[in-house]
């Protein structure tokens, strides 16, 4: 090729790169900060509720708008929304069935598409796999787990996999899979420890893998993995502990780095239980809610070159029962689901201490457990 060809072809790379560059915008560009988020909550279905209900967060001032009823089913006391944002997931904790809904796009109402059994009793929390095609749930009662593979227009098919833990004393309570998607979590709480599971996500298949075994007496609840994908939290409710522990990706095993209590230093602990571990967004901070009599959520902060743990307070302001909490995605506000309460609040987060402020943001429910995010249409 001459050089006079080369130049040319190299003018005319040039020029389509350009003009493809203006026809694309820049590659970095992101999506702009919705003004308002909706807030799809779980509810035990006593003392008037009647299943799942919607609000909406606006981010302008932390407010919460007033409920509506979105679907009308049994105790959906856990969710999960699929991320193709057109699907929803619920646990049906006294039926002991999973049960999967579509999202109208415009109203954010759900309509039923069907239920599975959960082939255990009480099932108390769900997950959708990272690629989309399983709901992974718990089942409290008995102790156990299962997958639900998810058919082309997001109904549940039977079960793939069930796994029964085998012990004196099970109690499944949650269930997450790792960044790869490789490995499943369940924490039991009566065995004290986090059974580990080989999952495939194209079979839709559980393995037994491994097993993590927590301190005795802590109660392994809930799980919740930093933004890293290398560290692990798991709160135990019985005896009000965080547990941060190293993530061994290639082998699916943790290792147990740190216990905090989740308690302030002056309490001497009588009875209580805490129920749910949040991550920041950021990954600088970590949240436990504890639950009667100590009504707060533990504030952890994260050294960014030792990566210890440290406790940075609590807040107690209006918080009854603080069975879930949940933390909306650009991390500016967080919202408790107040079990006793009958109500949600909104906190918001100092960005530099992890701190929570009340913004007077509230919108009364009966019964929640359960908060979840979505994009406001």
């Amino acid at each position: 090729m001459t050089v006079r060809m080369t130049v040319a072809v190299l003018f005319a790379t040039a020029v389509l790169a350009m003009l493809s560059a203006r026809a694309s915008g820049p590659v970095a560009a992101q999506s702009p900060t919705p003004d308002k988020f909706r807030v799809y909550l779980g509810t035990y279905t006593e003392n008037g509720s009647k299943g799942i209900y919607l609000c909406e967060l606006t981010m302008k001032d932390g407010s919460l708008s007033p409920v509506e009823l979105v679907a009308e089913t049994e105790s959906p006391s856990f969710l999960a929304i699929h991320p193709d944002k057109k699907h929803l997931y619920a646990v049906n904790e006294g039926k002991a069935t999973v049960s999967a809904f579509s999202i109208d796009a415009a109203s954010g109402k759900l309509t039923l598409l069907n239920s599975q059994p959960s082939q255990g009793g009480a099932p108390c929390h769900l997950t959708v796999d990272r690629s989309g095609r399983n709901v992974l749930a718990a089942n409290y009662s008995g102790g156990s787990c299962l997958c639900l593979p998810i058919e082309s227009d997001g109904k549940l098919g039977k079960a793939s996999s069930f796994q029964q833990h085998v012990a004196p004393r099970t109690h499944g309570h949650a269930i997450h899979v790792d960044q790869a998607n490789r490995f499943a979590f369940c924490c039991d709480l009566g065995q004290d420890k986090v059974v580990i599971y080989k999952f495939d996500a194209g079979k839709g298949t559980l393995t037994p893998h491994g097993a993590f075994s927590t301190p005795k007496g802590a109660g392994p609840r809930h799980f919740a993995w930093h933004p890293d994908g290398k560290t692990a939290y798991i709160n135990g409710e019985t005896d009000l502990t965080l547990i941060a522990c190293s993530y061994d990706a290639e082998k699916g095993e943790l290792t147990q780095t740190q216990v905090l209590s989740t308690l302030p230093a002056d309490v001497v602990k009588k009875g209580g239980s805490t129920a749910e571990t949040v991550v920041h967004p950021s990954g600088k901070f970590v949240y436990v809610s504890n639950r009667d009599p100590y009504n707060s959520i533990a504030i952890f902060s994260l050294d960014p070159k030792t990566r210890e743990l440290k406790s940075a307070g609590h807040q107690a302001a209006g918080v009854k029962t603080p069975r879930n909490f949940a933390i909306e995605p650009t991390g500016r506000y967080m919202l408790v689901a107040n079990q006793s309460g009958g109500n949600v609040l909104v906190f918001a987060i100092d960005p530099e201490t992890g701190a929570l402020r009340p913004t007077g943001g509230e919108t009364k429910v009966p019964r929640p457990v359960c908060v979840r995010f979505m994009d406001a249409q």
